[in-house]
């Protein structure tokens, strides 16, 4: 990934998410989808599923759904393309990633770089909630790391306290079957 866009296949990168740095007890559960409309200037549309659901998604067209039902972009029904689009640059520019909890496909992908880039304390602890999403969701992450990112979990966006719970339940589904098996 550079400069907000993937280097190389989805499917290798896919494969990297999926199977190489995914939770074992996520494994099958948790899927990265990546749609690519012609035309639309390397414009996607990142996508988590969780048992077969969509539970998050990454695009200019989630961002801009977002200003609108916030009330921020002036038109609820636009008559337009051109309209529904109308002021979107300037409030990306007002409403950082900071404060808002829908993200673009361009910050999925530099998330996705900073977290490969780092140690994986670093990117669980990240201020940027997508970095902080992949580790929530990777393999390195044990559960002592798991207790000490609860201590801050109220300060988190719900949708991301949402992925913790996902992880926190799967590593007790998974123990509890580990017992079982004894």
């Amino acid at each position: 990934m550079a400069d907000g866009k993937i280097l190389g296949s989805w499917s290798g990168m896919r494969k990297y998410l999926e199977k190489d740095m995914l939770a074992p007890s996520l494994q099958g559960r948790v899927r990265y989808g990546c749609t690519r409309f012609v035309g639309m200037d390397d414009c996607h549309i990142f996508e988590i599923c969780v048992d077969g659901q969509p539970v998050k998604r990454f695009s200019w067209e989630t961002v801009n759904s977002y200003f609108i039902h916030q009330g921020y972009a002036p038109k609820e029904k636009p008559g337009s393309i051109p309209d529904y689009w109308e002021g979107f640059w300037t409030l990306l520019g007002r409403y950082p990633l900071s404060e808002r909890t829908e993200y673009t496909d361009k910050e999925f992908c530099d998330a996705l770089t900073a977290y490969r880039g780092q140690d994986i304390q670093s990117s669980l602890f990240s201020s940027h909630p997508i970095v902080s999403m992949f580790a929530l969701l990777d393999r390195r992450v044990g559960r002592g790391l798991l207790s000490k990112y609860a201590e801050g979990l109220s300060a988190r966006p719900t949708w991301l306290r949402s992925f913790y719970e996902l992880r926190i339940r799967a590593e007790e589904s998974r123990k509890d079957e580990a017992a079982c098996a004894l």
